[in-house]
């Protein structure tokens, strides 16, 4: 007995012995690959001010400005639709000011929202149609599409948080009728073709992460390739998981798992390799399918793009279209801020050059077909957007995320069971790939993603009922830091 005492105490304390920490490479200096910050606090604030104006004036004293900026926006669109223009040209530092300029009024004066709206989606398409001809390059082209792209999106939705209940708009919005010729199936109202892809935004604080950890934080943490079968017309979407690696899901199973948002993404028709063979998509989507059904391929961890003997889920698309000569993702992710590399480090990433499944949308190469989105969960992807972005401020700083010693020889064993899971197929507790320490750092970070995020929202919920409006992002931000700070 007490040798069996003896014997499971020196296990437990070998089980104690720490990994060493990864070594995380340091950014080169650079001019052109740099974290992309806004530092607009003072715009902001004047904007929120103006619409607490707007609301106390009513509508009919603001009406002739709403009308007046909307004629001078359509003039600026007017000028893309005839021209080609670089990325420095004025007319879309002028196109940023007038999105954010509009907003407020139109947050307060809710019946000019669908015009407001079209603009913006105008807007998105000609940028897109402008950046055909940019180099990325060119840290500036890839500035120009992001402040006018990402930034149209969150001037929309923080508009959208303030309309009433009553005059909320549609979930779905329609982007590009981009002609295709390959086999076609319905999702939620819209026609998905064979090879598009979904970019979709999961509900796990990890996925906000993914979000938000890149040079350009964005709004998707996830792609799925679609595959239409030509004589059923069956939809199957080909994705990677963390848990489980590359799946194919069906359509019931891939709306199941929760999205706070998706968006439709197609290869433009005009492309070369299209116009020569029209049924690329098909063929890519047909071959990721073959893949993911003839062998497990398993989740990379690494996020090293240019080997597809593990994949994460942008690569399930670029590996597939690179088969076939398309290389998507012309403007390459990069994360470069210090204290995000050592987080994601400490997740098993490796590669720091990367694929983020937000940067897709800028893709000169694709076109935005639909996405949906609905009110609260837009309420959800702020708070957990805000939380992260603090929690990242944390990192540079240089606080690490937490394995618990006195739980490793637990995980230790967990990630043991799990690996005599996965040799017959099975999923267990940690994802394969993923090391006990790391599985520790993921549970310390989403306990204290909801931490934070519990205080959030009962300083926002506070700020609703003394104010009367929900409060814009970057009143999040300051609550979010207020927490962590114990205010």
């Amino acid at each position: 007995m007490t040798l069996a005492l003896a014997g499971l105490a020196l296990l437990y304390a070998l089980l104690l012995i720490p990994d060493k920490d990864p070594e995380v490479p340091v950014a080169p200096p650079s001019t052109k690959i740099r974290p992309f910050y806004w530092n607009q606090d003072s715009t902001w604030d004047i904007l929120e001010a103006r619409f607490v104006s707007a609301r106390q004036k009513g509508c009919d004293l603001i009406t002739i400005l709403i009308q007046g900026a909307f004629h001078q926006w359509r003039l600026r669109c007017d000028e893309l639709a005839r021209s080609k223009y670089p990325p420095r040209a004025p007319v879309y530092a002028d196109l940023e000011q007038m999105m954010f300029t509009v907003a407020p009024w139109i947050g307060a004066c809710p019946q000019f929202f669908q015009e407001y709206s079209s603009l913006v989606a105008e807007t998105r398409q000609l940028i897109k149609q402008q950046s055909v001809q940019w180099n990325f390059e060119e840290r500036l082209s890839k500035e120009t599409i992001y402040r006018l792209l990402y930034g149209g999106r969150m001037a929309v939705e923080e508009v959208i948080l303030q309309l009433p209940e009553n005059q909320k708009p549609p979930d779905l919005v329609r982007g590009v009728e981009e002609p295709a010729v390959t086999p076609a199936a319905s999702l939620l109202g819209v026609e998905v073709r064979s090879g598009d892809i979904l970019v979709s935004r999961g509900g796990a604080p990890t996925s906000a992460l993914i979000a938000r950890g890149n040079d350009f934080a964005g709004n998707f943490s996830h792609i799925a390739l679609a595959h239409v079968d030509p004589e059923t017309h069956v939809l199957k979407l080909i994705e990677s998981h963390i848990e489980r690696g590359v799946a194919v899901a069906t359509l019931e199973e891939y709306i199941k798992d929760t999205k706070l948002r998706v968006m439709v993404l197609r290869l433009r028709s005009d492309l070369p390799a299209l116009v020569q063979d029209p049924m690329l998509p098909h063929k890519a989507a047909a071959l990721a399918l073959e893949r993911a059904t003839a062998r497990h391929i398993p989740y990379d961890f690494t996020m090293d793009y240019k080997s597809d003997d593990k994949l994460f889920c942008s690569e399930v698309a670029s590996s597939a279209y690179g088969k076939f000569g398309i290389s998507l993702w012309m403007g390459i992710s990069h994360m470069t801020s210090s204290g995000l590399r050592t987080w994601l480090a400490d997740f098993g990433v490796e590669h720091f050059e990367t694929q983020e499944p937000s940067d897709l949308e800028y893709d000169p190469q694709l076109r935005v077909v639909a996405e949906w989105r609905d009110t609260e969960v837009l309420r959800k992807d702020r708070f957990d957007n805000s939380v992260t972005e603090v929690m990242l401020e944390r990192a540079e700083l240089g606080e690490r995320l937490v394995a618990r010693w006195y739980m490793l020889p637990v995980a230790r064993l967990a990630k043991s069971y799990s690996v005599v899971l996965n040799w017959f197929g099975m999923i267990g507790p940690i994802p394969e790939g993923m090391s006990a320490t790391s599985a520790l750092k993921h549970q310390w970070y989403a306990e204290e993603h909801a931490k934070i995020k519990n205080g959030l929202v009962n300083k926002a919920e506070a700020f609703r009922a003394e104010r009367g409006y929900f409060p814009p992002y970057w009143w999040l931000l300051r609550f979010a830091r207020d927490v962590v700070e114990g205010k």
